[in-house]
């Protein structure tokens, strides 16, 4: 879903709103895999995950890595990028807020375990 509606805002939208946008939806993206490799996770330890990857990911920009990954896979550009800007910290951030509300929504809404009514208590058996 965090792709498509990235792919959708890029689409229907342009400028600035479309470009942080991604960056917040980047960060969504982070999270969700962390939950999806990590399903107990807590929502503010996901969210926080996803907030300190997105932000290393943004300040390896000041370094040559970025570009010298790219040089070997396209690919790399895509999930890299090439050029620090610092208001994209910011996004990154709403990123997180966001992917905690929803996890933290979605935790909620989940149905109780299972209760076994006619499990046998063997504490009273002798």
């Amino acid at each position: 879903m965090t792709v498509a509606a990235a792919l959708s805002v890029r689409t229907l939208a342009g400028g600035g709103f479309a470009k942080y946008a991604g960056d917040a939806l980047y960060t969504v993206l982070v999270h969700a895999l962390l939950v999806f490799l990590a399903p107990r996770v807590r929502p503010l330890l996901a969210a926080g995950g996803a907030l300190v990857f997105s932000c290393a990911v943004e300040f390896a920009q000041l370094s040559d890595v970025p570009a010298r990954l790219s040089a070997r896979s396209g690919a790399a550009r895509l999930v890299l990028g090439s050029t620090f800007n610092a208001p994209d910290l910011l996004w990154y951030a709403v990123g997180a807020g966001a992917g905690w509300w929803v996890h933290r929504w979605a935790g909620r809404r989940r149905p109780p375990r299972a209760v076994q009514p006619f499990a046998r208590d063997l504490s009273s058996d002798s």
